[in-house]
């Protein structure tokens, strides 16, 4: 493989990689990639993605309670737990020790 390849542009500023490179960096159709502008000219580089999750409710109410290290913590995260419109005794198993538990919503 040749450190370049002439390529042509198309409409709209469409180009295709030639086949060894896209093989050489496994680009598939789809592959993101950065266009940087660079001293010699346009540098093209594969994307780095990574998963975004997104939490719900209940999963922040989890990672608060879960969290709390003291019982003022606890305390804390049961306040915020409630502003999020959830009840905290459904959310976390334990409060830690020492910590009393949130009243029982009948």
């Amino acid at each position: 493989m040749r450190n370049s390849e002439p390529i042509r542009m198309g409409k709209r500023g469409t180009v295709v990689i030639p086949a060894p490179l896209r093989r050489a960096y496994r680009l598939d159709q789809g592959s993101l990639l950065v266009a940087e502008a660079c001293e010699d000219g346009i540098l093209l580089r594969p994307a780095a993605v990574y998963p975004v999750e997104v939490y719900t409710a209940e999963r922040k109410a989890e990672f608060l309670l879960n969290n709390a290290v003291t019982p003022e913590d606890y305390a804390r995260a049961v306040e915020q737990v409630e502003k999020l419109g959830l009840n905290p005794k459904k959310v976390s198993p334990e409060p830690p020790s020492g910590t009393p538990r949130a009243p029982s919503v009948s």
